[in-house]
Formats: structure tokens, sequence, C-alpha cells
């Protein structure tokens, strides 16, 4: 299969959508866009699959390489593994979720959804990039579309999220660029992951280099103390862009520092392993304890994702197999949880045109089928089994579990200790909004989901559903990605 499609596909949806004429047509177009995003993808899945079934063992799949700047040896070099498959059928079930949440968006709507579709678009590309400037390329695609989508479309201190979430990511992609220069000069003269996994950089130019890659690829994923731009970010930001933040943006952060900090630097991941513990720990009790005191629904969201990406941060610190696939999955179940819950939002935020929990109550009265979209988010956020959070928490705690050494018990500990908080602001926020008294009697005249906001709620419910029934389906799939990264990391611990 050629993986361009997955690029190919949004940037035809994006030229579509420009020459549209009409609210109606541009919406027809960016809906069908990403409905042969999402099936593109099970085709992806399904001729990956056949490939390994027919014996093919390679570590990545579909490879192809382009000379990009030959003179200093950067190629456009694509390919998949199983973690690459998860994350972009990932992609495509929040994309296809936000331009449906988003349909009635009449603001400049061919701009609107021309930026998720760039945003799709770069997504795809970083996700199937085997070259580190590939990589860093389509991580930059991303950046000002998130900034433009929050300035002009957002809300509340819209131009102060907008300019601070530009500046904290920009920030991470030089120090991410500051890495790559590293390793362009550990000994290969190239960026290809591959050819610098094959090769060995030295330990202490691997100490040297390692933070930048980790600490510039985890600012994207919320990592502990560069986390404040998610709050002000996802609050300000429309619901599909707050979808796309969180559900997939803050996974190119954990995706970068497994895929290229860890895997190219296993040697130095062991050394600063403590720290990459520590910070994760840290970010998943303040994240849980944070989240507790706040009264606006899309800051309970937000602040709750620093505590789920934390998770993230600490399956890929443990350096074991059954963390790392913890990190993936949780990864995947983040993005699909935290999606249906920005959505969910939404739906009551369109409505009552209120996000503070105070000023919200019984819910469940008038809106049952949003309230119960809602509910199930939360249930899912605070581990309940039979929904993904639940696979994803346990297989970390599990992995965690396995390093006997005190530090890494503890840590272990508190990040089991921090679903009690979890449950509590879920359930407190739940009980409150959707259960109880109307607290405005105007809110009696509110209609339900429309057919849209429906749609996107099922899609993502169930593919939450799917994965904490059948895990293997997922685990099955990624668990020869990380499979491979592991003999690496044990080679060199």
């Amino acid at each position: 299969m050629n993986l361009n499609l997955l690029i190919i596909i949004p940037a035809i949806t994006a030229l579509g959508i420009v020459f549209s004429s009409g609210l109606k047509q541009v919406r027809f177009v960016a809906f069908a866009g990403a409905v042969i995003q999402l099936v593109l993808s099970f085709v992806l899945l399904f001729l990956f699959q056949q490939e390994r079934n027919a014996g093919n063992n390679e570590q990545f799949i579909f490879q192809a390489t382009y000379n990009w700047f030959p003179s200093i040896n950067i190629n456009y070099h694509i390919g998949v593994d199983g973690i690459s498959i998860a994350m972009i059928l990932l992609t495509a079930f929040v994309v296809l979720a936000g331009v449906l949440v988003s349909w009635r968006q009449e603001k400049l709507s061919k701009e609107f959804f021309l930026l998720l579709t760039v945003l799709s678009a770069g997504a795809y590309g970083y996700f199937i990039a085997l070259d580190l400037f590939t990589l860093f390329f389509f991580l930059e695609v991303a950046v000002i579309p998130k900034f433009l989508l929050i300035g002009i479309w957002g809300s509340g201190k819209k131009e102060y999220s907008a300019m601070k979430l530009a500046l904290m990511l920009m920030g991470g992609s030089a120090l991410v660029l500051v890495g790559m220069i590293g390793v362009y000069f550990s000994g290969t003269n190239s960026l290809d992951l591959i050819t610098n996994a094959q090769s060995s950089i030295a330990e202490e130019t691997q100490r040297i280099f390692f933070p930048f890659l980790f600490v510039g690829f985890g600012i994207f994923t919320a990592l502990f103390p560069f986390h404040t731009w998610v709050p002000d970010g996802h609050s300000s930001a429309p619901t599909a862009a707050s979808m796309f933040l969180a559900g997939i943006s803050m996974k190119l952060g954990g995706y970068g520092c497994l895929r290229a900090a860890v895997y190219l630097m296993p040697e130095a991941a062991a050394y600063y392993q403590p720290v990459i513990i520590i910070l994760s720990a840290i970010a998943i009790i303040y994240g849980a304890f944070a989240t507790l005191m706040q009264t606006d629904l899309k800051y309970i969201n937000a602040y709750s994702s620093v505590s789920h990406c934390g998770f993230v941060l600490l399956g890929i610190g443990m350096l074991n197999q059954t963390a790392i696939n913890g990190a993936v999955l949780q990864m995947v179940s983040h993005g699909l949880m935290t999606a249906l819950f920005f959505a969910a939002i939404g739906m009551v935020y369109d409505r009552t045109h209120t996000r503070m929990v105070k000023d919200i109550g019984g819910l469940l009265k008038v809106m049952p089928f949003i309230a119960t979209v809602f509910i199930l988010a939360g249930l899912c956020s605070l581990g309940l089994p039979g929904l993904s959070g639940f696979v994803a928490e346990m297989t970390v705690f599990m992995g965690s579990w396995q390093n006997p050494e005190t530090l890494y018990r503890v840590a272990t500990i508190l990040a089991c200790a921090s679903i009690v908080v979890t449950a509590v602001y879920i359930l407190r926020a739940a009980g409150k909004t959707m259960f109880g008294p109307i607290v405005n009697q105007e809110h009696l005249s509110f209609t339900d989901a429309a057919w849209n906001e429906r749609l996107a709620a099922i899609v993502l419910l169930a593919a939450i559903l799917i994965m904490g029934i059948a895990p293997f389906v997922v685990t099955d799939i990624i668990y020869p990605g990380t499979e491979v990264m592991m003999q690496k990391i044990i080679v060199h611990q």
C-alpha cells in the first residue's frame, strides 16, 4: 500500500473545501474526506495484518524512500509498524468525530474545516515518518492551525491561550531540533530512524542529547512542569479543536518520546529513568488534585488530561515491554476518551452557554443521550472495567510493578492512588451536572443531541467499548512493534 495516500486524501479534501461554495457543500466535502480517511485506515490495518500473516517480519512495512535533501542525506522515508497503525486509527476516529461535532459551525466554516483537515494531514504524516526530519516537519505542520483555531474560533482568553500554546510548542520543537542535530552528528550523518537505531550512538552523546529530545517531545504531551499550555489551550479552543488537541496532538509527544528518544538512545533513557519516573508521578498526582479544584467542565477535562498523559510517560519510563504496551494503549484510550468528553462538554455548552458546574443541573432529564455520553466518558476516565481506560491503566500498573526498586514501586502506588481522586472529581461533576434538580428552568426547553452529534459520539464510544471488551484487538497490533523496541533497550541497558 502507498502510505502517501494518508496525506494525499486530506490534501484533496482541503482542495475540495477551498473550492466549495456554501456551508452545505463544505460540510459534505469535509465529512466525505473524514470517512475516506477512516476507511483507508482500516484498509491499511487489513493489508498490514495480511503482510504479517504471510510471514513479513520486517520491523516496518510498506516502506518508501524519496530523496528530499540528498546533499545532507535527508530523505522522505515512511513506513508503519503496529504502533503507527494504532495511532493512525486513533487519528481517523477523532477527525471524523470532530467534523461531525462541528457540523453547525457557521463562522468562517470553510477556513475552519480546512484547518482541521490540515491538522489531520500533519498527524498522519507524523505517524508514518521514519526520518527525524520528516517527523519534525509534520510536527510543525500542526502548530499554526492549532494557533488559528483557538485564536479565531475560541472562547474566553482565546488570544492569550493561542499565543501561549504556540510559544510553548515551538519551544518544545526547538529542543527537538537540537536533539536531532545531536543525532545527525553522532556518527551516522543521517536522521533516518532505522539507520540510527542499527548503529550505536556513544553513551556520552546520548546523555547530552536525550534530554533535548525527550523534554522537547514531552512538552507536547504535558510533561511536568511544562504542562501549563494544556488547561488554557483546551479550555479556549472550539470543541473540535479541543478534541484534536487532547485526542491526537498530545499523543504526538508521547509517540516522539518513545519512537525517537527512547528507541534511539536507550542507554540515556536508562540513565535518566529515575527523573522520568518522578516527573511522571508528579504529573499524575498534581493533575488529579488540580482537577479537584476546577469548576469549569473544560478545565476539568484539561487538567485530567495532564494526569492521564502522565500514565503514558510513566509507562515509557519504566522501560519494560508490559509498561510500554500500556503506554501505547493509554495513548489510544485517552485519545478516544478525552475526545468524547470534550464532545459531550461542547454539546452541553452549545445549549446552556455555560461550562460552570454550579450553573448546570438535572440535564439527564432534558438531554438523556448527551448526559449518557458524558457519564460514559467520565467512567472511562476513572478506569471502569469494560471500557478502554481500565485496560490501558491496568497494563501500565502491571508493567510498572515489575520493576522491584523502591522508587518505582512508590511511583506505581501513587499512580494507582490517583484513580481514587479521579473517581471523586468525575462522579462529583457528573452528579452535579447530570443528576439532581434543574438549576435553570430555561434548560427544560433544550433539545437532546442532533443526528450528527449522536453519530460522533457513537463512533468514539464504539472504539472505546471494543478496546475495553476485547483489548487483544489492539495489543495484537502493537505487540511486535514494542517487542522490537524492547530488544534494543535490553541490549543497551
